[in-house]
């Protein structure tokens, strides 16, 4: 599926009030990291891959909402982030990949049950790379514009 295609079923929207919704995300994103962390030094690593992920989930709908677009499906959030950053040269193919890989351990732990020490320790070092770098694009943008 394009962009093109996510707008045209709803599953990425034009939305206004985008930018001013980053930082809730980004410290939503810092939340979920934290708690991630925290589950990990506890030794529970089936939540610490689910809240990695959703450290990732969020600090790329942030990325998102700062070009005031908002998603209603993970896939199409993955799909705009390509378009919006990746196709732009903005950001690197590296963090589109551990968005995937991290959505995919999440589902693995979350509906499977299925999940390991190391998937917790992956999935907690990438969310930690990428809200990083959405925090650097996002300041980049705002001093930019």
């Amino acid at each position: 599926m394009s962009f093109e295609q996510c707008l045209e079923k709803g599953k990425i929207k034009e939305f206004s009030q985008g930018k001013a919704l980053v930082p809730k995300e980004l410290q939503t994103a810092e939340k979920d990291l934290s708690d991630g962390k925290e589950g990990f030094e506890r030794g529970k690593y089936k939540w610490t891959t689910i809240q990695s992920y959703y450290a990732m989930f969020h600090s790329a709908r942030a990325l998102l909402y700062n070009k005031n677009y908002r998603e209603k499906s993970h896939y199409c959030l993955i799909i705009a982030l390509r378009h919006l950053y990746i196709d732009t040269g903005k950001l690197s193919g590296y963090f589109i990949e551990s968005l995937q890989k991290g959505k995919a351990l999440r589902e693995d732990a979350d509906y499977y049950d299925d999940w390991s020490q190391a998937g917790a320790e992956e999935t907690l070092k990438l969310a930690e790379e990428f809200l990083s770098k959405a925090k650097e694009l996002i300041k980049e943008s705002s001093s930019i514009g």
